[in-house]
């Protein structure tokens, strides 16, 4: 069993500095790692990454992270995953990473993902070359998102989760206007999520949604942003698959 903590959408700047920090200091006495699930900050300026590198720093226990729109709003997202970099957190972008956890071996899957929409009303890529673009930038983090998790299972990892900010399904997104899904998520993620295959998927973004979905497959989803948690973290409890027999796939009972 593993003690995955989670949280989206934290929206740092320099006023909230140490806001978070006595809260996180507590996770080596619940938690193994820590997943942050984009919107990390206000603006996506190194000033506020440099806040949350601040919080997040030599916590105790691992700290992966993927960005969010907001970390992309001033056009610097190299350098806001550089400055978290920098203080130890692993930020994925159509990639994967391996942790150690005692025995355990953690893979974590991230991308930030896009939006297109779900399965019925979804955007297609056809006309504009604008529209094409859209659609075809969600594809391509799907792409990477589904390439990463099936390069952690020939790893050997004994759990794999994915990490995104939009989330793979509309479970997670209710509470929020129906006309906005289409920004919120895409059901690409999902279809990755599910060839590849997963233990949990987590996201964040919807700041009005509903923390517990699932797949079409039967992953489980939760939506961590912190208005819909409602703390500064959340703390999933996962089983490690058990070798040579069938196992038990899915996080255990929040």
């Amino acid at each position: 069993m593993i003690r995955v903590a989670a949280v989206g959408d934290i929206h740092m700047g320099p006023e909230s500095k140490g806001v978070l920090r006595p809260a996180f200091e507590s996770l080596p006495e619940c938690a193994d790692v820590l997943l942050l699930a984009g919107d990390l900050t206000r603006h996506g300026t190194t000033e506020e990454a440099r806040v949350v590198a601040q919080e997040v720093q030599d916590l105790g226990v691992p700290v992966v992270a993927v960005l969010g729109n907001h970390d992309h709003h001033d056009e610097r997202p190299d350098e806001v995953a550089a400055v978290l970099e920098d203080s130890g957190t692993r930020v994925l972008e159509g990639r994967g990473t391996v942790l150690s956890i005692g025995d355990i071996r953690a893979g974590v899957a991230g991308t930030k993902g896009f939006g297109g929409g779900f399965v019925g009303r979804s955007a297609g890529e056809f006309g504009e070359l604008l529209m094409k673009e859209f659609v075809r930038c969600s594809r391509r983090c799907a792409d990477a998102l589904r390439g990463a998790l099936e390069e952690l299972d020939e790893q050997d990892c004994d759990v794999r989760i994915a990490l995104t900010h939009y989330s793979p399904v509309p479970e997670t997104l209710s509470g929020e206007p129906l006309e906005i899904y289409p920004f919120l998520g895409s059901y690409l993620l999902a279809e990755a999520i599910d060839t590849a295959g997963a233990d949990l998927a987590v996201h964040g973004h919807a700041h009005a949604g509903t923390e517990h979905g699932m797949t079409s497959g039967g992953v489980k989803v939760r939506n961590v942003a912190q208005p819909v948690i409602g703390q500064a973290f959340r703390v999933y409890h996962l089983p490690v698959r058990e070798p040579l027999t069938a196992g038990v796939s899915g996080p255990a009972p929040d």
